[in-house]
């Protein structure tokens, strides 16, 4: 497991998407932070790094964005308003997680159980004057590290 630290403005976010999708070893990425922390404006910039055309907004309500790639698809999920596990299945969770595109969860916690093991996790702390601070680990086993 490698960790990979940034800290960056606002300014520098399609930089540093760039920088953390070169290091990307897995189609499934944890987002991991406080509501507001930037967790789907970083998609955003990491969906254009990916040569999408699409624009990311939080599936808060819709549990699940699809976005297109050139050659594949990106499935953007908020888990913050599960309940259970139950409730991933009943909106067919298992399809996705078998689908080979790319799934990139926010609140992964809600649905611990059902996480792959291979992930990668991204962490974003806000800091002051609009800085963020971005872990990347590698090659995450589990969903408990943290």
């Amino acid at each position: 497991m490698k960790t990979i630290e940034y800290t960056y403005h606002i300014v520098d976010i399609d930089k540093i998407a760039a920088s953390v999708f070169k290091h990307l070893d897995s189609k499934t990425v944890l987002f991991k932070g406080d509501m507001g922390s930037g967790k789907t404006t970083f998609i955003n910039a990491l969906l254009k790094v990916m040569q999408s055309d699409d624009v990311a907004t939080s599936p808060t309500f819709s549990i699940v964005n699809e976005y297109n790639l050139p050659s594949d698809k990106v499935f953007h999920f908020d888990f913050y308003r599960i309940e259970s596990v139950e409730e991933a299945y009943g909106f067919g969770i298992e399809d996705y997680l078998n689908s080979n595109n790319w799934l990139f969860m926010e609140w992964p916690e809600r649905i611990e159980e059902l996480i792959p093991e291979n992930i990668e996790t991204i962490t974003i702390t806000t800091l002051e004057n609009q800085k963020r601070n971005l872990k990347l680990t590698i090659n995450t086993n589990h969903l408990a590290e943290k």
